[in-house]
């Protein structure tokens, strides 16, 4: 039978509203990159870009194939087609 024994420093709990898992996955959290995307841009054409970027960033994480559809809404927001 073997032991089993508690961590003597349990792992944090994931910080769901800081730091979301499904943001947070690779090196660069999805703010900082979404902050970088839209540098220049503005009103509506900033929004529609953060907006696409994050439902893109999240899709296999979170929404599946709902967060697709909400990134291509936004990307026809920004050619004109919604």
């Amino acid at each position: 039978m073997t032991k089993k024994f508690e961590p003597l420093f349990p792992p944090p709990e994931a910080d769901k509203v800081n730091h979301p898992a499904h943001y947070t996955a690779g090196k660069v959290e999805c703010i900082d990159a979404l902050e970088a995307a839209t540098e220049g841009l503005t009103g509506i054409e900033a929004v529609c870009t953060a907006n696409a970027i994050k439902y893109l960033w999240r899709w296999k994480r979170k929404g599946g194939q709902e967060d697709l559809r909400k990134a291509r809404w936004y990307i026809n927001r920004l050619l004109g087609d919604a």
